[in-house]
């Protein structure tokens, strides 16, 4: 199924910082299971093209897939935001 996204993987074994230099340079949006990127101080949603932070416990594929399309028909919308998603809700924290 095409949805119309350009999907890629950060290098294996790269850092955080590592990462969040990929995603301003590439002005991309993550899309993770790193709780350290809920960190605003760190990783402030105003200098990235949005942030995704899945924080679904156990993690199967299919529960991944389904908060994914929740989200997505919700929005498409992602810059300067840190989007924490769970199984029953939807947080999004901007700026």
């Amino acid at each position: 199924m095409d949805e119309g996204y350009n999907v890629s993987y950060v290098p294996r074994g790269a850092s955080n910082h590592q990462i969040a230099e990929i995603l301003i340079e590439e002005k991309a949006t993550l899309i993770t299971r790193n709780r350290d990127f809920s960190n605003t101080l760190i990783y402030p949603p105003s200098k990235f093209h949005g942030i995704i932070l899945l924080k679904i416990h156990l993690p199967k594929p299919e529960k991944l897939v389904e908060a994914l399309k929740k989200l997505f028909s919700r929005t498409r919308s992602f810059k300067g935001k840190l989007i924490l998603v769970e199984e029953d809700k939807i947080k999004i924290i901007e700026g």
